[in-house]
């Protein structure tokens, strides 16, 4: 019998700075090499793409936007994402967003539902470290922040990740991404990932 096999929905998340972009680029290129198909796919992206149409030109204004509408984005991107088909699909987003009203999860109930995640990971560094990139940053227009800012932001973001993982039912590992440590990073989340 013949059975089709499902691609792997991996919801990375990590606060600004944590080295996220430069780790998945890593495992997209083991992957690769291991002859998988994989696709990096930036939520906030995707919801900035839908957002485009109905008349916002910046992307840090998404999360200026009343919740009900970041809701409605929030639904329309996970459907677009959940019909992606690669071996791996790894979805890059922030587990929260950091809205006027407060803390937003940027992986509410309705958003895990569509997706229906094989797997997370939790990426985070020290607090310096995140502290440092950030200040060299300079392609966003993000809000200044302090260490302790930063290490509320941790805290927020592992509680809201357990919180999906308890949802989903889907299993969470956290990493800790340090100066240099990229390559072991890569290849434990690759393995623990199951590839």
């Amino acid at each position: 019998m013949l059975y089709l096999v499902e691609s792997r929905k991996v919801v990375v998340v990590g606060i600004p700075g944590v080295g996220k972009t430069s780790l998945l680029k890593r495992i997209v290129e083991i992957l690769k090499e291991q002859n998988k198909t994989v696709s990096v796919n930036s939520f906030g992206s995707v919801m900035f793409e839908i957002a485009k149409s109905k008349g916002i030109n910046d992307r840090d204004e998404l999360r200026k936007l009343p919740v009900s509408e970041q809701k409605n984005l929030q639904k329309i991107a996970a459907e677009k994402l959940a019909n992606l088909t690669d071996d791996v699909v790894i979805i890059d987003t922030h587990v929260f967003i950091n809205s006027p009203e407060g803390y937003y999860p940027g992986l509410p109930e309705h958003v895990l539902a569509i997706l229906k995640p094989s797997n997370f990971v939790s990426v985070s560094a020290k607090p310096e470290e995140i502290y440092n990139r950030r200040m060299k940053d300079d392609t966003r227009n993000r809000d200044n922040v302090s260490i302790d800012n930063i290490k509320k932001e941790l805290d927020v973001q592992s509680g809201m990740i357990s919180a999906c993982a308890v949802i989903s039912g889907s299993p969470v590992k956290h990493v800790l991404n340090r100066e240099g440590m990229i390559d072991e990073v890569a290849e434990k989340i690759i393995k623990v990932i199951g590839l």
